[in-house]
C-alpha cells in the first residue's frame, strides 16, 4: 500500500513533513496535479484572435512548458526534504477529482489546508481540499501549513 503526498505550490512543506513523522516505510507517491484551464484559455484565445498558423508562437505552449518546469522543480524540492526516494505522479485536469482519483487504493491520502489559514473553522478549507476530504476513498491525513490559529480565531456561534 501506499501513502499519497499531495502537493501544492505553498503547502507541500507541511505535507511531506508530516508523511516524513508518520508514514513509516509505507511506499510514498508525490502528487502534483496541473489545472489545464489557463493554458486551454490561451490555447483557445490564440486560436480565435490569431488563427491557428504560426503554432510556436501559441502562448498556451509556453505556459504548459512553464507549468512542468515548476511540477519539475516542486517535486525535486519536495523529495530533497522527504530525505528518500518517491515515486513521482504528475496528473493534469480538475484538482479535485484527478486527487481523489489518485487516492484509489491508497493506505493514506496527505493533503493540507487551502483555504483562510488565519481562523480555524470550515472555510480554512477551498473547494478543492473540501472535495478532496469529502469524496477520498481512502483515510485523509489534514494538515495545517502553518501553526494552527488559537481558539479564539473560531468564528462565532450563530
Amino acid at each position: 500500500m501506499s501513502v499519497i503526498i499531495w502537493i501544492t505550490e505553498g503547502t507541500w512543506p507541511a505535507c511531506v513533513d508530516a508523511a516524513r513523522e508518520r508514514a513509516g516505510d509505507a511506499d510514498l507517491v508525490l502528487l502534483h496535479v496541473t489545472d489545464d484551464a489557463v493554458s486551454e484559455a490561451a490555447h483557445g484565445a490564440f486560436a480565435g484572435l490569431l488563427g491557428r498558423g504560426r503554432p510556436e508562437r501559441d502562448p498556451g505552449t509556453r505556459l504548459e512548458d512553464l507549468s512542468r518546469a515548476a511540477a519539475d522543480d516542486l517535486f525535486d524540492e519536495a523529495e530533497r526534504r522527504l530525505g528518500r526516494p518517491a515515486r513521482r505522479l504528475a496528473l493534469h485536469g480538475r484538482v479535485e477529482q484527478q486527487v481523489v482519483r489518485a487516492a484509489q487504493g491508497a493506505e493514506l491520502l496527505i493533503c493540507a489546508r487551502d483555504g483562510d489559514r488565519t481562523h480555524l473553522g470550515p472555510r480554512s478549507l477551498g473547494p478543492a481540499a473540501r472535495f478532496v476530504v469529502d469524496h477520498a476513498p481512502c483515510p485523509v491525513l489534514l494538515v495545517w501549513p502553518d501553526t494552527a490559529p488559537g481558539l479564539g480565531s473560531l468564528p462565532p456561534p450563530p
